[in-house]
C-alpha cells in the first residue's frame, strides 16, 4: 500500500546558490542523506514539483516586487537585503519552491493525508513587496491562497513554529478571517515582530495568534502551548487544511536561535497537530545545524506517517522513535544545557522566563483571544 505521506523534492532546489551562507544547499543535502541512511524514502510518496506561474505568485506578492527579483537574478544575482542573497537561478528555483507547495496541496486534497515540502528558498519572512530573512516568495502564504482559489477550501490554519516570527505570513492575512495564523517564536528576536498583542485588524481581528517566548523554552513548554492553545483554537476554527511553517531552528543546537527543543520534541508537536487537522502540508523554513536539522525532519516525518494510537506500520525500527505517551506529560522545564547563541537571544522583562513564565504567557494569550471565535 502506498504511503499516505508525500515528499516534495527536486535537485533543482540546490541551484539557489547563496555561497557561504547559513541557508545553503547543504541543508537539503543533509536531510536527504539521513533519510536515505534510515531507509525512509521508500515509504514516502514522491511528489514532483512544478513551477508556479507569475499570476499565482501575485496571490501574495506585488507585480513590481516579482519583476524586481527577476531582474536581479537575470543580472547575475545580488542581495534583496543584507541577509538575502540570490544567484542567477534563484528566481526560477523560488517559483519551483512555491509550485512544489501547490503540487503538495493537489495531492493532499486528493488521496494523501499529508505532505512535507523539502524546498528552498524558505518563505515566511517574505512580505508583499520585499524579500528578507533568506526568503524570496512566501511559500506557505501562497499555498494558503492556492488552496482557497484552486480547491475552494474555505478555512486555512497556518502553524508557524520556526524560531523566528513569520512577519510576511502575518502581513498577508492580517485582515483575513478565513486564514488563522498561529505563531510560536522566540521574542524578541529577528525580525522583531510577533508581540502577543498583534492579533490582526478589521474582520481579521483575533485570527492572528502570537505566542512570544523567552529563550531556552523546551519540549514541555511547546507541548503545553499546543495542548492549551492550538488544539482548542483549531477545534473551534475547523480548518479545511493545515499548513506548518516547519522551521527547525528552535532546536537546542541551532546556531541562529536560543531555544531548547529536541529532535524528538518535533515529533511530539507533529503528533499533536495531527489530532486536530484533517489534511497537513508542511513546508521547510529554517534550521541551520545540519545534524539536528536532519534528525528533526526525520521525527517530523515519523509522526506524520505514524498510524493512530502509535501503532507500528511496516517501516521498521527507524520509525516511532518518540514515545507517544510523552505528549501527555505536564509541562516541564527543559534542563538540557542551552547557550544563548545570538545577540538578540535575550528576553525583555515582559517575557523573561520564570518557573511559571510560559504558563503566564499562555494565560495572557487566552485572555486576549477569549472572544475571538465565538
Amino acid at each position: 500500500m502506498p504511503s499516505k505521506v508525500g515528499l516534495v523534492y527536486s535537485d533543482e532546489y540546490l541551484k539557489h546558490d547563496t555561497g557561504n551562507h547559513s541557508e545553503s544547499s547543504k541543508r537539503l543535502e543533509a536531510i536527504l542523506s539521513l533519510l536515505k541512511e534510515k531507509n525512509v524514502l521508500k515509504y514516502l510518496t514522491f511528489i514532483k514539483p512544478r513551477k508556479a506561474d507569475l499570476r499565482e505568485i501575485e496571490y501574495i506578492h506585488s507585480p513590481s516586487y516579482i519583476q524586481e527579483v527577476r531582474e536581479i537574478c537575470q543580472g547575475g544575482g545580488g542581495f534583496l537585503d543584507s541577509d538575502t542573497p540570490v544567484s542567477s537561478e534563484s528566481f526560477e528555483v523560488a517559483l519551483l519552491a512555491a509550485g512544489g507547495v501547490f503540487s503538495a496541496i493537489d495531492r493532499v486534497v486528493g488521496n494523501l493525508d499529508s505532505a512535507f515540502c523539502l524546498i528552498r528558498p524558505p518563505g515566511h519572512h517574505a512580505l508583499k513587496s520585499q524579500g528578507m530573512g533568506f526568503c524570496l516568495f512566501n511559500n506557505v502564504a501562497l499555498g494558503a491562497r492556492y488552496a482557497q482559489n484552486k480547491h475552494h477550501l474555505k478555512k486555512v490554519l497556518i502553524l508557524d513554529w520556526d524560531v523566528h516570527h513569520g512577519n510576511g505570513t502575518q502581513e498577508a492575512f492580517w485582515h483575513d478571517p478565513s486564514v488563522l495564523y498561529f505563531s510560536i517564536h522566540q521574542y524578541p528576536h529577528y525580525p522583531g515582530t510577533g508581540d502577543i498583542k498583534e492579533i490582526g485588524e478589521g474582520e481579521g481581528r483575533g485570527y492572528t495568534v502570537n505566542v512570544p517566548l523567552p529563550p531556552e523554552c523546551g519540549d514541555g513548554d511547546y507541548i503545553h502551548i499546543l495542548k492549551e492553545l492550538l488544539s482548542p483554537i483549531a477545534k473551534e476554527f475547523k480548518a479545511d487544511i493545515t499548513f506548518i511553517s516547519a522551521g527547525f531552528d528552535a532546536h537546542r543546537d541551532d546556531p541562529l536561535g536560543g531555544m531548547g527543543l529536541t529532535s524528538q520534541g518535533y515529533g511530539a508537536l507533529t503528533s499533536l497537530v495531527k489530532e486536530s487537522s484533517k489534511k497537513i502540508v508542511s513546508c521547510l523554513e529554517g534550521g541551520y545545524n545540519l545534524k539536528s536539522l536532519g534528525e528533526s525532519v526525520l521525527t517530523h516525518l515519523d509522526s506524520l506517517a505514524s498510524r493512530p494510537e502509535g501503532s507500528r506500520g511496516p517501516r521498521g525500527r527507524e520509525f516511532n522513535l518518540f514515545p507517544k505517551e510523552r505528549i501527555n506529560e505536564e509541562p516541564i522545564k527543559d534542563v538540557s544545557p542551552v547557550r544563548s547563541k545570538s545577540l538578540m537571544a535575550t528576553a525583555s522583562d515582559k517575557y523573561r522566563r520564570t518557573s511559571n513564565g510560559v504558563k503566564e504567557i499562555v494565560k495572557e494569550v487566552k485572555e486576549i483571544h477569549s472572544w475571538s471565535f465565538k
